[in-house]
């Protein structure tokens, strides 16, 4: 009598529990379709943007969303390493709902000071003297100055474009070509090739300008049996001629990288070169009495080869700071609001973009520095060339 009695208790419970289950689910349904019916029903100008939306999620790192994810299967938390220690979740909820990050303050200038979201980067190897104020600067030129026709010294190049002469190199690719140049900004010019302009804002040219570098880079890697394509097509007039705004240079390059790619397969690396916009004191730096423009190695913080292509910058520096001190800047990450954050970078797991020198340094400071470049990298791809035939 009394084992019924219980019995009968346990059924009541058990129902009470039930009851209160699908009581839950009925209301988590009925509050899902009153919330999303707010969002679309809200006012434009007061719904939540999908800049929200992407703002938030790009605040929660990976290792944090396997941990959330790890809170329901346990499987996805074995992939994290040994050292990886749970996350704050009181910190990510503040992080979240504020936009401030307690351990960087310029979260909390960013949207306050205009301009100041220009530095919302992350300098994953400082070089000599680099710092969160004189991190690279990428800004659109206005309309007038790039369709300006300047007049440019170029009595100096055809001296300067040839590479210091050297032995026939041990090794080659032969007829390979296995690094791709591109420029996606490709007037970027320097003030001192540029007769009468002194403005920095001013230093773009159709002719004389970061493609130079880059069709350097390319006779100084083939000297060194590196063969290398290099693509001068000025992505301006591209833009110019689709009525594209000058931020969707990254897209019209990005046409032409894949286009290099399905003409070679062989293609193993990819350098987007550009110039920076800092002055003279923050990009170049003297080396046995000669002075060169400093290089800045830019990885895309949102393209989904991150790690690889940050991995390559960082041996790169490294082995540019044993052979060339201070030449290096370091390997910046950039991403973000406001950001491209990609770079195009997606498209291979060996792709950079690298700032050579800046406004105020010369051709000639630059194609030493491209030859370093070459020099260093041409020892980094026989090496790994060697590993992976042995």
């Amino acid at each position: 009598m009394r084992r019924n009695r219980f019995h009968g208790l346990t059924i009541s419970i058990n129902r009470t529990s039930l009851r209160k289950v699908a009581v839950f689910i009925i209301v988590g349904i009925i509050a899902v379709f009153i919330f999303t019916g707010m969002l679309t029903s809200i006012d434009p100008g007061y719904g939540m943007a999908s800049s929200t939306v992407h703002n938030w999620t790009t605040q929660v790192t990976g290792e944090n969303l396997v941990y959330l994810m790890g809170m329901e299967n346990r499987y996805f938390q074995q992939a994290l390493p040994e050292e990886s220690e749970p996350p704050n979740l009181s910190s990510i909820a503040f992080e979240l709902t504020t936009s401030i990050n307690p351990d960087d303050p310029r979260s909390l200038l960013g949207r306050e000071l205009p301009g100041f979201a220009l530095f919302d980067g992350n300098i994953v190897v400082a070089g000599e003297g680099s710092d969160y104020t004189n991190m690279p600067i990428e800004s659109a030129p206005p309309m007038e100055v790039l369709m300006a026709e300047r007049e440019a010294s170029t009595t100096s190049f055809e001296e300067l474009d040839r590479p210091t002469d050297q032995a026939q190199p041990e090794m080659t690719t032969g007829d390979r070509k296995v690094v791709h140049i591109i420029h996606s900004h490709t007037r970027e010019s320097f003030l001192p090739e540029l007769k009468g302009v002194t403005n920095p804002d001013e230093a773009w040219h159709s002719e004389v300008n970061i493609s130079l570098v880059g069709e350097r880079l390319g006779q100084s890697l083939k000297k060194r049996g590196i063969g290398t394509d290099v693509d001068k097509t000025d992505i301006q007039s591209v833009l110019n001629e689709r009525d594209w705004k000058y931020h969707r240079s990254y897209e019209a390059s990005r046409e032409f990288v894949k286009s290099a790619m399905d003409r070679n397969d062989q293609l193993e690396f990819f350098f987007d070169l550009h110039r920076d916009s800092l002055l003279r004191d923050n990009t170049t730096v003297t080396i046995n009495g000669e002075h060169y423009a400093r290089i800045y190695f830019v990885i895309g913080r949102d393209n989904r080869n991150n790690e690889r292509n940050k991995k390559l910058a960082q041996d790169l520096h490294h082995r540019l700071e044993k052979k060339y001190p201070g030449l290096s800047r370091g390997v910046v990450e950039m991403g973000g609001i406001g950001r491209n954050g990609v770079y195009n970078q997606d498209l291979h797991e060996n792709s950079i973009l690298i700032e050579f020198g800046g406004v105020e340094n010369s051709v000639e400071e630059n194609f030493r520095s491209a030859d370093a470049f070459a020099e260093v990298f041409s020892e980094f791809y026989w090496e790994q060339a060697k590993v992976s035939t042995e």
